[in-house]
């Protein structure tokens, strides 16, 4: 059963890189309390998810901070990768925190993992985003097709808060 608006979202550890490697990261600290904005997508450095969801993003990150809302994005790869898409999309720049969900423990507890063999993913992560508020899921939009980035993105995401 995939996460739903009104669901607590689990505990969650997940990594990020830092100085001496990776950091275990619970995302309740990451996201605090209040509102936040959390996104997924099935892989870094995919085309879709590097061409045009991070960069919808990067875009609007001040926009987000001006509202005070923290971004969070959650790739299933692993910390390394991470590391080196949020760097090279920007993100790292913007202030928004990529965080490795390297074994997908989280994705699967909220539901919203997928395998894609044609394309050689497995253990993904459905392209979603979310607004949280106070560890409540308060806006859930996920992509029904693949290689699409609309009702996920920044601008659209932006809009309901």
């Amino acid at each position: 059963m995939s996460i739903a608006k009104g669901s607590k979202l689990p505990q969650a550890d997940l990594l990020k890189l830092g100085e001496g490697g990776p950091e275990k990261l619970a995302l309740s600290e990451v996201i605090g309390a209040g509102r936040a904005v959390v996104f997924a997508v099935p892989g870094a450095f995919t085309p879709t998810c590097t061409n045009s969801h991070m960069p919808s993003f990067v875009k609007n990150a001040q926009a987000f901070r001006d509202k005070g809302v923290p971004v969070v994005a959650v790739t299933v790869n692993d910390p390394f990768v991470a590391d080196a898409w949020a760097k090279a999309t920007g993100a790292t720049d913007a202030g928004i925190t990529v965080l490795a969900d390297a074994d997908g423990a989280f994705t699967k507890a909220i539901g919203m993992d997928f395998d894609a063999a044609p394309a050689g993913l497995y253990g993904r992560s459905k392209r979603y985003a979310m607004i949280v508020d106070n560890g409540s899921v308060d806006v859930l939009e996920v992509e029904d097709k693949p290689g699409v980035c609309s009702v996920t993105g920044g601008d659209s995401i932006l809009k309901q808060l």
